[in-house]
C-alpha cells in the first residue's frame, strides 16, 4: 500500500550507525526527514549525504531529524561514511539504518512486495530506493518527494519544504511557489475576509480567492 500524505508514518525497529532505532520513539516531539539511497560506496548518494551532512546545524535549528536508509549493511555504512565525511569535511552523524531485509523499503513501498537482492547485485536492483519522507511530531506524513538514480537531490529545496510545512502547520494558511521564509503568505480559503483580517491584520487581496498576509511568527 502506498504512503500518502497525512497517513501515519509506519514504524519500525532498525539497527543503524546509532545503534538500535524504533522510528516513532527516535521522532520524539520534533519533526524527521527519512532518505533513502539504493547502495552504499555509489556517486550520486555521497555527494547528497555529504549536504546533509553540511546541513546538521540547519535542521537542528528546525528540531528536525534525518536518518538516512540504505539496502547495505551497518558494517558497510561505517566504512561508506568515511567516505562521505571526506568528501563533505565535517561529520556524518546521522544514522544510516541496515535495511538489508528490505523491510523498510517494502514497508514505505519503495520497492516491489517481491523485491530481492540477488548475490553480486548492483544499485539498479534498488534504484527505486530515492526516496525523501518529511514527517511531523504526530508521526504523520507531511511530504514525500521521489527521484531517478540520476538526478541528485537538492537538499536546499529539501529544507525550503521543510520550513513551508513547519509555517503551514496549524496554521490556517499556504505557501506560494517558490516562497521562502520571510515572504507573505497565502490565507486559506476557509477563512473569510474579516476573520483573515482578524487573525492576521492586514491582507492584500489579489483575486477573491487568493488573498496575501505576511507569514505569521510560531
Amino acid at each position: 500500500m502506498s504512503i500518502r500524505i497525512n497517513d501515519t508514518a509506519p514504524d519500525f525497529t532498525a539497527d543503524s550507525t546509532a545503534g538500535q532505532i524504533k522510528l516513532h520513539e527516535w521522532i520524539g516531539n520534533g519533526y524527521a526527514i527519512l532518505f533513502s539511497h539504493p547502495k552504499d560506496f555509489t556517486p550520486v548518494c555521497t555527494t547528497e549525504f555529504g549536504a546533509v551532512a553540511q546541513l546538521a546545524p540547519e535542521f537542528a535549528k528546525r528540531n528536525t531529524k534525518v536518518m538516512g536508509v540504505s539496502v547495505d549493511n551497518v558494517e558497510e555504512h561505517r566504512k561508506w561514511k568515511r567516505d562521505i565525511e571526506h568528501f563533505a569535511g565535517t561529520p556524518a552523524d546521522f544514522p544510516i539504518i541496515d535495511d538489508t531485509s528490505l523491510h523498510v523499503s517494502k514497508l514505505y513501498d519503495m520497492l516491489p512486495a517481491d523485491a530481492y537482492l540477488p548475490d553480486g547485485r548492483t544499485p539498479a536492483h534498488s534504484a527505486t530506493v530515492r526516496t525523501v519522507f518529511i514527517i511531523g511530531p504526530d508521526k504523520k506524513v507531511r511530504l514525500t518527494m521521489s527521484y531517478p538514480m540520476s538526478v541528485g537531490r537538492n537538499f536546499a529545496e529539501i529544507l525550503r519544504a521543510l520550513d513551508a510545512v513547519q509555517a503551514t502547520d496549524g496554521v490556517p494558511i499556504a505557501t506560494p511557489a517558490n516562497w521562502v521564509p520571510g515572504q507573505d503568505v497565502i490565507v486559506a480559503l476557509s477563512l473569510n475576509d474579516s476573520q483573515a483580517k482578524e487573525k492576521f491584520g492586514a491582507i492584500d487581496v489579489k483575486l477573491p480567492y487568493l488573498r496575501f498576509t505576511k507569514a505569521p511568527k510560531k
